[in-house]
């Protein structure tokens, strides 16, 4: 395999600025065509992004010879059924976040990739993002110390009833689409990140609950996570909040780190009562580094930077602090 040939199956929301565009960018990769059941939008999406091809069918864009690549950007519910076709056909996979509905299905998934000896990566962006590179050299290097605790919360204001109307908002909130509420959307990258961190979970408890019962799915999950090293984790997440809070920080025995998961703010770095701070620039298309390496891996000239077995492990820490 010499290029990257990609299908985009569901050419939605999230493939129009973060990642659609970087096929095109990144060396070695080209998007050639893309599939949404509504062929009206799928011809769209093509004639704007200046795609080659369009279907509406999945089967058509996987048995397309000249696609040797898939990446699977529709809701989760459908990961797992189109993830297997493309496997049974030959072809690596790029699925996104969250791998799959539960973690049985992500299982499912990976295990048929080992399998098949098809490669299979999970769209855990953030692993390559420089903010997040500059806060695992801080943590390799030991400037904090040796890490005691991570403490993280995530709130969000209720969605509106015009959101919950509109079908961009409402399937994050359907569990039959989306596996759970907003934090299947949103805990997947909080929790890669840690777990790239950090390594392995020892132990993992939580609860959810429907405090405000505007849907039906959890809008409040809260829980601990004791790592293999001895790190201990504390996170809460509330979509029913007065106001948003983004906020996750890393305490070690000699200060610590302060970082956003989603706004991209400026790290604090606290050691002995000195803070630095380090900024980096918004990407414009913010899994564009993580689709390199994707590409690469593909190619044969890197390794996988994150596994179907480690998008697996994510659902199973999710589904464990939504336990009780």
């Amino acid at each position: 395999m010499e290029k990257i040939n990609w299908g985009i199956i569901g050419c939605g929301d999230v493939t129009e600025v973060k990642s659609g565009p970087a096929f095109n960018k990144v060396p070695g990769s080209s998007l050639i065509a893309v599939m949404r059941r509504d062929a009206e939008k799928a011809a769209d999406y093509a004639k704007r992004h200046n795609v080659p091809k369009w279907y509406a069918a999945a089967n058509d864009l996987i048995n397309d010879p000249e696609i040797n690549a898939i990446y699977i950007a529709t809701p989760p519910a459908s990961h797992e059924a189109y993830a297997l076709q493309a496997i049974a056909a030959g072809k690596p996979v790029y699925v996104e976040k969250p791998m799959a509905v539960n973690y049985a299905a992500a299982q499912n998934m990976a295990a048929e990739a080992t399998a098949k000896n098809v490669k299979l990566c999970t769209a855990h962006y953030r692993r390559q993002q420089p903010l997040f590179i500059k806060i695992k050299q801080l943590l390799d290097e030991k400037v904090i110390g040796d890490v005691r605790m991570v403490q993280l919360t995530l709130h969000k204001t209720p969605y509106t009833q015009e959101q919950l109307n509109n079908p961009h908002f409402a399937w994050r909130v359907n569990p039959a689409i989306a596996g759970s509420g907003l934090f299947y959307d949103l805990a997947p990258h909080q929790l890669d990140i840690l777990y790239y961190f950090f390594g392995a979970v020892k132990t993992v408890k939580g609860i959810a609950l429907n405090q405000a019962s505007l849907y039906n799915a959890a809008d409040m999950v809260s829980g601990t996570m004791l790592f293999e090293n001895g790190i201990v984790f504390n996170g809460s997440w509330c979509f029913s909040a007065p106001a948003a809070v983004d906020v996750c920080e890393i305490t070690g025995s000699n200060g610590s780190i302060r970082f956003s998961m989603f706004n991209y703010t400026p790290i604090e770095l606290n050691v002995n009562g000195a803070v630095t701070v380090f900024a980096f620039e918004n990407l414009e298309h913010v899994q564009q580094p993580m689709i390199a390496q994707v590409v690469q891996y593909f190619l044969g000239n890197a390794a996988n930077p994150c596994s179907g077995q480690e998008g697996a492990e994510v659902m199973r820490l999710m589904e464990g602090l939504m336990s009780a």
